[in-house]
């Protein structure tokens, strides 16, 4: 499954770093026209609702007409969506372009990219495996902010957004990599997906899981869409004979990529140790602890004064914490009801953490412009990190009988 799992890594990376550096663009974009922030925040909020939206479609496609397909189909309206938008000087033109990029991201996402390689892994190496490819994701997430946050030093924003629908054609290079089996049961091939999706819905655990990643989506998509703005203008000072000075990172605003980033790349290392304790702990009490544990990271950043070291000290924290639900829900869901539709099943779920993210990025920039801060927005995500800790408790973790057609 090396080439699978390399392929799926790389695709998933770029597609990510690209995502994950819309945050950057919120001021610059917001100054140039005088939009007020909750309309470009509105534009990055469609953009994770129409990816929620797309995840599930993006598998069907995958299922029934092959993943390099589905693949294919994404990098082509992600691009799309990107140079279209690089024209676009209202806030509805931006809002209504982003339904594009958010397809996009759905068909070069965890959605697509995990299913493959949930197939080609073994039984007993598929949590790390799933771990290993959500970690891309960081990896992405590592250099997407601080790239474009250097590109924006030499180009346009308008010019950024054109060299990242280049990179995102560029990932179809490793399309021949991904070729993997489909191993399933013999219950598993003869279901039909209607039927796997009837039985889905009608098991409580699967209506728990759709809700508890709700907060997921929330948390991440305020943090990635707002963190960077919210460093600029609420972080103390940096002194200029301090550490952060010495490594060239003189302002806030310098600080907030920089923060993007450092989540990233703690990400790798907490994605995959979730994964591994995936493959020996019970995933469902996992889930529980990280939902947890983000809640308490969450509330008591906002409770200390917002300087330099609380800035990356919470990134460090939270960036353990980041991704590390994906390959614990995806393998979850792979557990209880087979890998043959994990993909459309995993993207049904997944629209829960888009809707979570639609609200984070609008609300995030709604309140900002109510109050003038993004306290109040922040409060809310501790609540409903709490709600996720909870809701993960009575999933009943164990697989079901597959009922053939």
């Amino acid at each position: 499954m090396t080439p699978v799992l390399i392929g799926g890594c790389i695709i998933i990376m770029i597609s990510f770093a690209i995502r994950a550096s819309f945050g950057v663009f919120q001021i610059p974009i917001a100054e140039e026209f005088g939009w007020l922030r909750a309309e470009f925040s509105l534009a990055i909020a469609i953009q994770n609702l129409a990816w929620g939206i797309g995840q599930p479609i993006f598998g069907a496609i995958a299922e029934r007409f092959g993943d390099r397909r589905a693949i294919i189909l994404g990098a082509l309206v992600y691009a799309a969506g990107l140079v279209l938008s690089s024209f676009a000087v209202t806030p509805g033109a931006h809002q209504v372009l982003e339904i594009l990029v958010g397809f996009g991201v759905a068909g070069t996402g965890f959605g697509v990219i995990l299913a493959v390689v949930g197939r080609a892994a073994s039984d007993e190496n598929r949590s790390l495996a799933l771990g290993i490819a959500t970690a891309a994701g960081s990896a992405g997430q590592v250099f997407g902010a601080p790239v474009a946050e250097i590109l924006l030093s030499f180009y346009s924003w308008q010019m950024v957004f054109v060299i990242f629908a280049a990179a995102v054609l560029l990932t179809l290079l490793a399309l021949p990599m991904m070729r993997s089996p489909a191993p399933a049961s013999r219950g598993e091939l003869e279901q039909s997906m209607g039927q796997a999706l009837t039985q889905a819905f009608r098991d409580p655990s699967f209506t728990l899981i759709f809700l508890g990643f709700f907060s997921c989506g929330y948390q991440l998509a305020f943090v990635t869409a707002h963190f960077p703005a919210m460093v600029t203008e609420m972080c103390g000072p940096i002194a200029p004979d301090g550490m952060l000075a010495a490594f060239g990172i003189t302002t806030t605003s310098a600080l907030g990529a920089v923060a993007i980033s450092l989540i990233g790349l703690a990400n790798i290392g907490g994605t995959i140790a979730a994964a591994w304790l995936g493959k020996r702990y019970s995933k469902k009490y996992l889930l529980a602890s990280i939902y947890m544990a983000r809640t308490v990271v969450a509330a008591a950043f906002i409770l200390s004064p917002i300087t330099p070291g609380s800035v990356l000290l919470f990134s460090l924290l939270m960036g353990g914490l980041w991704l590390a639900t994906v390959p614990l829900t995806s393998g979850l869901i792979a557990h209880i009801y087979g890998l043959r539709y994990m993909g459309t099943l995993y993207g049904i779920v997944f629209f829960s953490h888009q809707l979570g993210s639609f609200l984070g990025v609008w609300l995030g920039g709604r309140l900002y412009d109510l109050h003038g801060d993004y306290t109040l927005v922040w409060w809310v995500g501790v609540a409903v990190g709490l709600f996720s800790a909870i809701v993960h408790l009575p999933v009943k973790e164990r697989a079901l009988n597959l009922r053939p057609a």
